[in-house]
């Protein structure tokens, strides 16, 4: 800038010489004018990008390709320790007696310094901890929800009527939600109270009864496009499912009384059991079907499903037919850290939990790359993920009479958030 403006005074003072020199300036002036304010301008706007944009700040390298919780598939899987060094230096992790310690000193634990400038905690379990439970409180106050009443002789009482006994099973979380919420405080009998209203029907339950036909929902269009869905197979790959507007259910398996003694050595690096239903299970099996690490099974087990979990470190939650299985909460109960392969699963209760603080994601093209991606985890880093399954387990359990933070009350805060963003036409 400094040389084109002493080039403009030069030319000019040169031109004062000149006989024609009044008219000579004024066409230097206009020619050379508009350039020179261009290329201020342009400086001007490149020193303000530079100070205030992330687009020359290098960002920090994660396992994970995103820090959504929602599993892409663009991208591989960046091969590297999903705690930044000065993360894993300050934390102190010890283990005794076989049981996860808390750090010893939290004043030593530093955070890092995500690509937008904000402190980034990947070991904290809830993206914000306070505005959780500040809203969590206000949920469990003001939330209300009214329930189209159906009775026992209803021509559709199979698919609207909570069940009359208690959900077991691969898909009992569906059944376990009705039921609670129809005993739960949050309904309300009164539809002008109501923050929004129910149609307690299954969609799997319907999908294929002649009654209703496979288009049924195309005659209901303001519905369909408003309507919240709750369901376990949340993959935003699919047209019917928004992923925001839709609810992620997560997948449970039910298991009666406290959770297993969890201080046996895990001397199995990864652990999978499942049937052959799906290309990506096709792929683990034919990467790792013979690994010494890496336990694959499609077949009859010769141990235990839950001695495997328990001997596992990282259990792997691969894709089948759906994204969705209840292998995720399988290893969370028996507390080994899930390894989710499933592209485009809207993972559940990701409003509010942080999935890098107890999970580990790896895209489908990285099946190959699995064991480096688990051999570069370290054992501290490896601790403070499985002290933090412990600690988020509770949030994936039903109960026939709710608890507290369990399964049936993050569900409800789901739909809490979602409560505005339904609109009834006029």
């Amino acid at each position: 800038m400094a040389a084109s403006s002493f080039y403009l005074l030069h030319n000019l003072l040169t031109r004062r010489r000149d006989p024609n020199y009044p008219s000579a300036a004024l066409k230097s002036i206009f020619f050379f004018m508009p350039t020179t304010l261009a290329l201020v301008t342009s400086l001007l706007i490149l020193l303000c990008i530079s100070s205030t944009s992330t687009l020359f700040l290098p960002h920090h390298l994660h396992l994970t390709s995103s820090a959504s919780a929602s599993v892409n598939n663009e991208k591989p899987t960046k091969v590297f320790s999903f705690f930044p060094p000065e993360v894993v230096r300050f934390r102190k992790v010890s283990r005794r007696d076989g049981v996860i310690g808390e750090a010893e000193d939290q004043s030593d634990f530093k955070l890092h310094t995500g690509s937008r400038g904000m402190y980034i905690n990947d070991t904290e379990l809830f993206h914000d901890r306070d505005v959780f439970f500040e809203n969590y409180e206000e949920m469990n106050r003001s939330f209300k929800i009214y329930v189209y009443s159906h009775k026992q002789d209803d021509p559709f009482a199979n698919v609207l009527l909570p069940v009359g006994f208690e959900p077991g099973g691969n898909y009992a979380s569906e059944s376990y939600f009705k039921k609670n919420l129809v005993h739960s405080h949050f309904i309300t009998k009164d539809p002008s109270t109501a923050d929004l209203f129910f149609l307690p029907f299954s969609i799997a339950r319907l999908r294929h009864d002649p009654r209703v036909g496979t288009n049924a929902m195309d005659k209901v269009v303001e519905v369909k496009l408003n309507a919240i869905q709750i369901v376990c197979s949340s993959s935003y790959y699919l047209s019917s499912y928004v992923a925001h507007k839709d609810a992620s259910l997560p997948q449970i398996w039910p298991r009666q009384g406290d959770p297993p003694n969890l201080a046996q050595e895990r001397s199995k690096l990864a652990f999978f059991a499942g049937t052959i239903n799906s290309p990506v299970r096709e792929k683990l099996l034919q990467v790792w079907e013979n690994d010494s690490e890496i336990s694959v099974h499609f077949g009859h087990l010769t141990t235990s499903y839950s001695k495997e979990l328990l001997g596992s470190k990282f259990c792997l939650h691969v894709k089948g037919f759906e994204v969705n299985t209840a292998r995720i909460g399988d290893a969370l109960y028996y507390g080994c850290v899930p390894v989710i392969i499933a592209n485009h699963y809207d993972l559940p209760f990701q409003d509010i939990l942080n999935w890098n603080s107890f999970s580990i994601v790896v895209a489908t093209l990285d099946i190959p790359l699995l064991k480096r991606i688990l051999q570069g985890i370290s054992v501290a880093e490896h601790l403070i993920l499985q002290n933090n399954v412990l600690k988020v387990r509770k949030h994936f359990q039903w109960h026939l009479s709710p608890v507290d933070y369990d399964a049936f009350y993050l569900v409800m805060y789901e739909l809490w958030l979602r409560r505005s963003s339904s609109r009834v036409g006029s």
